[in-house]
């Protein structure tokens, strides 16, 4: 069936994965690698960049990470050099919007002596003073002076991206939380997620009697294949060779009662779900960490569970989420969970195996409360808590929560609670604007956003 998507740059990241999946589940793709960019960009006319060659270039650097990636880069979200197209990089223009008036507001504005006037008093911006202070697109009352920045480094509000020496995209690993807002932000696809399909791919191909392989899913699924039911999805997890499909909302149920009872012992406590927030309070207010919930995530909870009861298990995550390839490589969750694929990458599963899930029977889906759905979205983790709380029967405790609705709202709490401002007794931090629901994985990103 015919595929909506948000631009070109996500088609193409979605035809590399099925090609390579599709290779990879026929036991040809060793020897039909380098035929790949040929089969997405076929024909001898460009259609995106300067010639096809360079855009099949283009396409075989994306094959590597849709196999993987940089073993020796442990970051999931990797740039591909050869597409990224060097935006401009200058903080601030002045544009032809510019009246050449004699008030002069931006130069008296600013403290850099980085503007200048030409012949006919019109504004130009020294690029090697100017500090990229603002204060001259304020005082400019025609609004002529503007601030030019890369999607990608306006995407990324943790400020893990920067230049290198050629004004291409880099990532500071030490800075990156794997978000993958970068991911859909960059026009060009500049940025990619590393993909575990191959992983995940082998596990289904290469299935043991002994050990029971489940698909766990995150709640934020009820937003995602909507031209199926969420019972066809399950069913279609089945046809692809899973045993079982587990939903990991009931983790979600399982870390608001644990949370909960943590919330009532100390008396404050920030939400430790979002594995994003959690990188972003590591590295920008590490002396706050101590406030991080001890629970695992949903998602880790949830495979501790089954794995207590069932050590031979086998255990894929299906999410929104590119953090979630991080968290499952720390030594705290890689016991619990084997692969993590995103609901993008399971799309071309399917599609790579021709199971059209719409003509699927519909299966049960009841496993996990509605609270514990709820964790997908903003809002919903203090909503579980809250009712938690009450559950436990402690009615002299009173729930007052600062529920963070993106990493923007998550720095300005963090930065309140580290000068012992009030922010009540609970954060519930979540990286991606709207909660799981907006996260990078989704296939709709647009109406995600």
């Amino acid at each position: 069936m015919n595929r909506e998507f948000d631009s070109q740059v996500q088609y193409l990241k979605y035809r590399t994965l099925c090609e390579v999946a599709k290779r990879a589940f026929d036991d040809t793709l060793q020897e039909s690698l380098l035929d790949i960019p040929k089969a997405i960009v076929p024909g001898k006319k460009s259609t995106m960049r300067c010639c096809v060659y360079k855009e099949r270039a283009i396409l075989g650097e994306r094959v590597k990470l849709a196999m993987g990636g940089n073993r020796k880069n442990a970051n999931v979200i990797e740039t591909l050099d050869i597409a990224c197209d060097g935006c401009p990089v200058s903080g601030y223009d002045v544009t032809a919007v510019c009246r050449g008036c004699i008030a002069h507001r931006c130069k008296e504005a600013c403290k850099s002596d980085a503007i200048y006037l030409d012949s006919r008093q019109k504004a130009h911006i020294d690029q090697d003073k100017c500090i990229e202070c603002g204060l001259c697109a304020k005082a400019c009352p025609y609004h002529a002076i503007i601030q030019t920045k890369r999607p990608c480094e306006s995407a990324c509000l943790p400020r893990a991206i920067t230049m290198d020496e050629e004004k291409a995209a880099l990532i500071r690993e030490s800075k990156c939380t794997a978000c993958g807002a970068c991911v859909t932000q960059c026009p060009f696809g500049a940025i990619m997620d590393k993909s575990e399909i191959l992983e995940v791919i082998d596990l289904l191909k290469h299935k043991q009697t002994t050990r029971k392989l489940y698909a766990m899913v995150a709640p934020a699924i009820e937003t995602q294949f909507t031209y199926a039911q969420p019972g066809q999805v399950n069913a279609g997890l089945r046809a692809l060779g899973f045993d079982a499909v587990t939903e990991a909302a009931r983790g979600a149920d399982l870390v608001a009662a644990e949370e909960s009872g943590e919330l009532l012992e100390k008396g404050f406590v920030m939400s430790s779900c979002c594995p994003a927030f959690v990188s972003y309070v590591e590295q920008n207010f590490p002396k706050l960490t101590q406030h991080l919930s001890h629970c695992l995530s949903p998602m880790a909870t949830l495979g501790k569970w089954i794995k207590e009861r069932e050590p031979e298990a086998l255990i894929v995550f299906v999410g929104p989420c590119t953090a979630k390839k991080a968290e499952a490589q720390k030594a705290s969750v890689s016991p619990y969970i084997d692969c993590v694929i995103t609901f993008e990458e399971l799309q071309a599963l399917f599609d790579s195996r021709d199971i059209d899930i719409s003509q699927l029977a519909n299966e049960a889906v009841d496993e996990a409360t509605a609270l514990g759905r709820g964790f997908a979205r903003s809002g919903g983790v203090t909503e579980a808590i809250r009712q938690a709380v009450k559950a436990r029967g402690d009615e002299a405790f009173k729930l007052v929560a600062t529920k963070c609705n993106g990493i923007e709202e998550c720095r300005v709490a963090l930065l309140k609670l580290s000068k012992g401002l009030d922010v009540g007794n609970f954060i519930e931090g979540m990286a991606c604007v709207g909660g799981c629901v907006g996260g990078a994985g989704c296939i709709n990103a647009a109406k995600r956003r």
